[in-house]
């Protein structure tokens, strides 16, 4: 069983009011990933096709950046920013509300793989310690005491992510929120810290600013399909010829990329 007593952990995580004692670590990254620059992405479990469409869009574009991307494996926001990450050559970390041998939720275990074969999944509890409902909340410390910054995607006005937003406040480290609409529910609890002073997150590179580091460049997609947008994909089908095949084959190019994102039918261009 691998683990980092209190005096070896990252100097983030050891610098909090309550650092854990122990933190397992399972996966076949190197420790020096708990080193690197590093951001809490956070959110609602069941999130909207927005909500999980930024978070992949920041996982992968913050860790394309060298930036490791820390969030706790749930379902919804969290999952989808470790996925994100994955999809590049970048790194991810997944903190675990219970022992370090679970996967938790199950319907995670693939993903859990995936982070293990590459990067690394911690916990501050031991092989067998099963999840409890208590043990998320402190485990949401960890994820903000990894983080240099933590971000917000959708929350509801009682999530637990806000709870992590409230310990990287405590913590004197940066928080932002996407602006999400007034109408919805989703939106009460981003929109309520925005109120408090948090920053408004528009792009991966709002992130890479705060912590001082130069984006990549990015080639614009050559595609012409890509200036048509926005657009449906009937309306793209007609404007170009394409079967709609053809444009499903293109668009999903382009979402895996991080160019093109969906929302209520309509694509829209995000560089």
């Amino acid at each position: 069983m691998t683990f980092l007593c209190r005096h070896e952990l990252p100097p983030l995580l050891r610098a909090i009011h309550d650092p854990p004692r122990r933190l397992y670590l399972r996966g076949a990254g190197n420790l020096a990933i708990l080193n690197g620059p590093a951001v809490a992405i956070v959110g609602a479990r069941a999130c909207s096709p927005y909500g999980a469409q930024v978070a992949r869009m920041l996982g992968r574009e913050l860790a394309s950046a060298g930036v490791v991307v820390v969030s706790g494996m749930a379902r919804g926001v969290d999952g989808e920013a470790h996925r994100g990450a994955l999809e590049s050559d970048g790194h991810t970390v997944a903190v675990l509300g219970c022992g370090i041998d679970r996967d938790y939720p199950a319907a995670h275990a693939s993903l859990a793989r995936a982070i293990a074969e590459r990067s690394l999944l911690v916990s501050e509890y031991e092989h067998g310690v099963p999840p409890s409902p208590y043990r998320f909340p402190a485990r949401n410390r960890i994820v903000a005491g990894l983080s240099a910054a933590t971000v917000v995607v959708e929350a509801r006005e009682r999530s637990g992510a806000l709870i992590t937003a409230d310990f990287a406040l405590e913590e004197g480290r940066e928080v932002f929120a996407v602006p999400g609409e007034i109408s919805s529910a989703l939106s009460a609890g981003t929109n309520a810290l925005l109120r408090l002073g948090a920053t408004p997150l528009t792009s991966a590179g709002d992130v890479l600013e705060a912590l001082g580091i130069e984006p990549p460049e990015r080639e614009r997609p050559s595609h012409p399909l890509f200036d048509l947008l926005p657009a449906t994909a009937d309306e793209l089908a007609r404007s170009t010829g394409m079967t709609p095949g053809e444009v499903a084959a293109v668009i999903a190019e382009l979402e895996v990329g991080g160019f093109v994102a969906e929302g209520d039918g309509t694509y829209r261009a995000l560089a």
